[in-house]
C-alpha cells in the first residue's frame, strides 16, 4: 500500500500565511496560485498624501488625501469615509463615502453615499444620491452627443449684404478690433 494515498496532510498548505498577508487561492482549474479579488485594487490608505495624477489599470481605494487628478476611466474609483480628494476624477464607477472637490466623470454611474460630500459638478449617465449626502453642483445625465457635435449642425449665419442705395451714412475708415 501507498502511504502518501492516505496522507490527510498533502492538500493543506505548507507554510500558512503570515499575519496581513493575503492568503493566496488555488485555482482549480491550472492549479496555480491566484490573489484574491480584494487583492487586485490599489489602496491609498489613510495616512498617505499624493500630489499628482493618478492613473492605471486597476480599481482604486482612497483612504488618504489626493490633490491632482485620477483618470481610471475603465475601472472603479471608491474615496471611503477618511478619504480627501481635491481632484477631477474620471472612472467607470465612482462611489463617493469622503470628501470630494472636484468635477466627477463615470462612465456608468456615480454613488454619494450618506456621508458622501462632493462640491464640484458631476456627468454620468446614471446617478445615486442617498439621504443624508452634501452635493453642491451641476449634474448631467445626457448619453446624447457632445456639445461640439450639436454646435457643427447648425448652418452658420450670413450678414445680409449691404444695400448701397440704402445706405446714406459717410464713409469712414474701416476699424479693426484686437483683443490682447
Amino acid at each position: 500500500m501507498d502511504a502518501a494515498m492516505f496522507d490527510k496532510r498533502k492538500d493543506k498548505p505548507q507554510n500558512p500565511p503570515r499575519m496581513g498577508e493575503p492568503e493566496l487561492m488555488h485555482d482549480p482549474v491550472t492549479h496555480t496560485p491566484a490573489m484574491p479579488a480584494a487583492a487586485k485594487a490599489g489602496v491609498i490608505g489613510p495616512g498617505i498624501f499624493i500630489e499628482g495624477n493618478i492613473s492605471g489599470n486597476e480599481n482604486l481605494m482612497i483612504e488618504g488625501k489626493v490633490k491632482g487628478n485620477v483618470n481610471l476611466g475603465s475601472h472603479e474609483v471608491t474615496i471611503g469615509k477618511t478619504g480627501e480628494v481635491n481632484a477631477d476624477v474620471v472612472a467607470k464607477i465612482i462611489r463617493v463615502a469622503g470628501k470630494v472637490k472636484g468635477d466627477l466623470t463615470g462612465k456608468e454611474k456615480v454613488i454619494i453615499s450618506n456621508t458622501g460630500n462632493v462640491h464640484g459638478n458631476i456627468v454620468a449617465p446614471r446617478m445615486s444620491l442617498e439621504d443624508g449626502a452634501v452635493f453642491k453642483g451641476s449634474i448631467d445625465m445626457d448619453p446624447g452627443e457632445p456639445v461640439q457635435a450639436q454646435v457643427a449642425l447648425t448652418p452658420p449665419k450670413t450678414a445680409p449684404k449691404p444695400n448701397p442705395l440704402l445706405d446714406t451714412a459717410p464713409k469712414g475708415p474701416d476699424l479693426a478690433l484686437k483683443s490682447g
